[in-house]
């Protein structure tokens, strides 16, 4: 039977299925069905609807599998990231046309979605040989000390859309390299390019029960359920990127648990411009901070701070900048910027131009939803089956309003006007989150306070808000995370316990602190012989 998509003389669409002990699970009754956000009446993929029956085989699956992978040495495990950067390496072009085609993500950035993928597997396939412990020096004779990195066990993670190839790599390649075995529930927007990814793990020759997968929406749904698997004891570790209000969820539940989850959360992130910058090269950045991937980045600009002596021309062409930018079918090398992921990001962001306007922010660049006939210049997109979206600037923010608190993911971005470094840093720190941060100035002074005084997990120096490496910490501190890090060698202490092993090789019972000390004072002086008589 052929969907309305192949009818139509459009795409294929994927048929997505639960990965369960090495066993692929179609769909019953319950399906989702991902629509194209460039256009409407291309059906992407049809995906399970996942239930809490579903969820808890996964992790069932997942803990025998466990049993196994864990037990495998660490550079064999390894093998398996080698074989899967290559296939992606393979694969990156259609992988990077399937994904934007999904989520709307333009190529070129879609692109370095899967690049980012095959740096992490490149990276972790050479921690397999250094998941080193140490040995220590004991304090009694014939006797030795070890420490050893052990698997957690179940990791469960959760991912979003935007990132829907890079992010889960950063979770899964470690937790696996680590030899935990994983229950995964891939966004509901991204239900396709998880297929996708997961096929690669299979040929890559992961073996099954390692990486299991549940598709399903979160709330009321597989990541609802997922999470309720801490308490009932099937998962010992959850990882999971989104919304801050979700990370609270995880953490009482992690919590109630004594468990310690990875908590990769929202930010409003601050982009600074001293007086003294070089203002085509922030502006650049300021661009591509705040509009990059639609603004629907959780590293995306909030608020651009500026110095006063500086802000007439950076508002003047930051607005003759951005009202340039080209809009339009993802899949076009030449667009900026691609439609929303889904109507609920838009819906937001249609909200919070009332919400600036109300708090008395001022509109620089209006951005609004784009309608037939009312597409903006060199528009190359659907207008009526897109969710497509100019860019808006508000002007005059104070660090008080709620647009300068609250995240909100579209093209949306506020200009908040200071005077000098210390105004700036307040700003800077002004919200509740600390993801990334960035500050554009010629002066070392100012970047090393900068450095210093930002409360934020990651810092540019005149670059971007947006961007990261696969051997460089990523994360956030405050409602931005639990200070855990994804991403090279700090990530492990995420997904292994450490053991402390002693070896009493002597014959008899030492000790510690007792035979040790009783044999050093048996070997010193009295002190009261050093006494003056």
């Amino acid at each position: 039977m052929q969907s309305k998509a192949q009818s139509a003389g459009l795409p294929h669409t994927l048929v997505a299925y639960n990965f369960v002990g090495g066993k692929e699970i179609s769909a019953g009754e319950a399906v989702l069905h991902r629509k194209n956000p460039a256009n409407r009446n291309d059906l992407v993929t049809l995906a399970p609807e996942s239930g809490l029956t579903d969820v808890q085989k996964a992790c069932e699956a997942a803990r025998v599998g466990f049993a196994r992978w864990s037990r495998t040495p660490a550079p064999q495990r390894a093998a398996v990231l080698t074989r899967l950067a290559r296939l992606l390496s393979e694969a990156k072009e259609p992988l990077a046309r399937f994904c934007s085609r999904e989520i709307g993500k333009p190529i070129r950035e879609a692109r370095g979605s899967v690049q980012e993928a095959i740096d992490t597997a490149e990276f972790f396939q050479s921690e397999g040989r250094r998941l080193y412990g140490q040995t220590v020096p004991s304090e009694l004779a014939n006797k030795e000390l070890f420490t050893y990195r052990r698997p957690l066990g179940v990791v469960g993670v959760i991912t979003a859309g935007n990132f829907p190839i890079a992010v889960p790599s950063w979770k899964i390649i470690p937790a696996l390299l680590c030899g935990n075995s994983v229950v995964w529930k891939p966004s509901e927007d991204a239900p396709g390019t998880a297929t996708l990814f997961l096929e690669l793990f299979r040929r890559a020759g992961l073996p099954d029960g390692v990486l299991n997968v549940v598709h399903g929406r979160g709330a009321g749904g597989a990541g609802e359920h997922l999470i309720a698997m801490i308490e009932a004891g099937h998962v010992d570790k959850i990882s999971f990127t989104g919304s801050t209000a979700v990370g609270r969820q995880i953490g009482a539940a992690a919590g109630r648990a004594l468990q310690v989850p990875s908590l990769e959360l929202g930010g409003k992130n601050p982009l600074v411009i001293l007086a003294d910058a070089d203002l085509d090269l922030a502006i650049e950045g300021a661009l591509w901070a705040s509009f990059g991937t639609a603004g629907q980045r959780c590293t995306s600009a909030g608020n651009i701070i500026v110095d006063r002596h500086v802000m007439p021309s950076v508002r003047s062409a930051l607005a003759r900048r951005a009202s340039e930018l080209k809009l339009g079918d993802p899949l076009d090398e030449s667009v900026s910027y691609g439609p929303l992921i889904n109507e609920r990001f838009l819906e937001r962001w249609i909200v919070q131009r009332a919400t600036g306007l109300e708090d008395g922010a001022e509109l620089l660049l209006d951005g609004r939803r784009v309608s037939p006939g009312q597409e903006p210049p060199g528009f190359a997109g659907d207008a009526e089956n897109g969710l497509y979206a100019t860019p808006r600037i508000f002007d005059r923010v104070r660090m008080n309003m709620r647009i300068a608190q609250e995240e909100c993911f579209g093209p949306t971005v506020n200009l908040v006007e200071v005077d000098g470094i210390d105004q700036a840093l307040a700003a800077a720190n002004g919200t509740p989150y600390g993801l990334s941060s960035a500050i554009y100035t010629r002066d070392a002074g100012a970047m090393l306070r900068f450095k210093e005084e930002i409360r934020a997990g990651m810092t540019s120096i005149n670059n971007s808000t947006t961007g990261a490496e696969a051997h460089l910490p990523f994360g956030g501190n405050g409602w931005s995370g639990n200070g855990t890090r994804e991403s090279g060698i700090w990530v492990l202490d995420a997904y292994t316990r450490w053991q402390a092993v002693n070896v009493d090789l002597s014959g008899k019972l030492q000790k510690a602190q007792i035979d040790g000390a009783d044999a050093s004072l048996q070997a010193a002086p009295s002190f009261a012989e050093l006494l003056p008589r």
